[in-house]
């Protein structure tokens, strides 16, 4: 099933997914080099993704009816360019503008190679195609992000995307190598696309991937303090904690692509439910203070870290079982405008992350502690659930299994 197509596109998302993550384990060695606050050092990863975000709608236009191997390569050209731009920054405001040229490639990339990725398969397995693909995604926060982190602690933090820029060359290559070119998207005028999109049912899967990435986030965003003041962890236990989600969610993004082959919705609808209740869990794991923790917690969750690494597995694999589903329902639903939502999905996934980022920041600032934030995701994916029910409800939005769609 992997084949070098998607091996190739998995390649660049693992480029895409380094080089997207990996600045939050160099923000103080960036703030140090520029002399600015850590906290303005940090505006280079909601500029990316704020990039996505912008990016996503312009390069949809830019690349409509375009052949999609051209565009795959010219994408990743942009994203070579963007991170050579990166590790050659002469200073801060550079830095922050070669951050949003190189989003620009990110949501216009996932988009095209989530259909290219479920063309070159065979037929009832487009969803595992998919899945494949974002695999790279995935391994970049279980490889690349601790790798690129650790090689630029060691020998700069410029030395981190110097890295991402070899990446990005292997991909180009295998792109050029292994993507055929028969796969081209039909022919239609780009209004008649964008008036596609504003019917329901294809707005519906779009809200609901921002929604389930408004409740990851609004936890990730703030999961080293959470886990650091509210459970005990120590920085070096961090590290083990975060690649026990990395590895959920690889874990939970190849599961999300088998069910997207078959009940589609189902698997959205059930995922959500399962999302709940972890984060409820985690809540239960993380609602004392680490001096009182082993008093005030039950039997079954007194040793806490143990019970939060479990917690954590499991809430990585759910949070990223649904992302596969969520572009084939997109891309299912605009059967006449494929590229064009299979793009913009990647920006509301994005427009996700900020927003679930700030509606974690709010929630802290109201004074309501670190260990609110589970409940807080909780509620989120509980509206996401809602979302994920209407579309079932509705006879518009309904979905037929993966292999019986002929068009992706």
């Amino acid at each position: 099933m992997l084949t070098r197509p998607i091996l190739a596109l998995a390649v660049a998302s693992f480029g895409i997914g380094t080089t997207e993550f990996v600045i939050m384990g160099l923000l103080p060695e960036v703030a140090a080099s520029f002399a600015v606050s850590v906290p303005r050092a940090g505006l280079l990863v909601t500029g990316y993704a704020l990039g996505v975000v912008v990016g996503a709608p312009i390069m949809a236009v830019a690349t409509a009816g375009l052949p999609r191997k051209s565009t795959l390569l010219a994408l990743m050209a942009i994203f070579i360019v963007g991170n050579v731009g990166c590790a050659l920054a002469p200073s801060y405001a550079l830095l922050l503008a070669a951050r949003i040229v190189t989003a620009f490639a990110h949501g216009a990339f996932f988009g095209i190679g989530a259909i290219v990725a479920g063309e070159v398969a065979p037929a009832g397995r487009r969803g595992q195609a998919v899945a494949l693909m974002f695999t790279g995604l995935t391994l970049a926060n279980v490889l690349g992000v601790p790798f690129g982190t650790a090689l630029g602690q060691a020998a700069g933090w410029r030395a981190a995307f110097m890295a991402v820029v070899l990446i990005g060359l292997a991909a180009w290559i295998a792109i050029a190598a292994y993507v055929p070119r028969g796969v081209e998207p039909p022919r239609s005028r780009i209004v008649a696309e964008f008036r596609a999109l504003g019917r329901w049912p294809v707005l519906l899967p779009m809200l609901v991937s921002c929604v389930s990435s408004v409740s990851l986030f609004s936890v990730f965003t703030y999961i080293t303090p959470l886990l650091e003041r509210q459970v005990g962890f120590s920085p070096h236990g961090v590290t083990g904690a975060l690649l026990a989600v990395g590895v959920g969610l690889t874990l939970g993004n190849l599961i999300g692509g088998r069910l997207a082959d078959g009940n589609l919705l189902g698997a959205i609808q059930w995922g959500f439910v399962g999302l709940i209740a972890v984060l409820l869990v985690m809540a239960l794991v993380s609602h004392a203070e680490p001096s009182v923790a082993r008093y005030a917690r039950p039997a079954l969750v007194r040793d806490a870290r143990w019970a939060m690494i479990v917690v954590l597995t499991l809430w990585g694999a759910l949070a990223f079982a649904l992302v596969s589903p969520l572009q084939v329902w997109v891309v299912h639903a605009a059967v006449d405008a494929p590229n064009l939502a299979s793009i913009l999905n990647q920006g509301a996934f994005n427009l996700g992350n900020a927003l679930g980022a700030g509606l974690g920041g709010l929630a802290l600032t109201a004074g309501l502690g670190y260990a609110a934030l589970p409940l807080l995701g909780a509620a989120v994916a509980a509206g996401g659930l809602l979302l994920a029910l209407r579309g079932r409800a509705s006879r518009d939005a309904a979905v037929a299994p993966a292999e019986r769609v002929t068009a992706c």
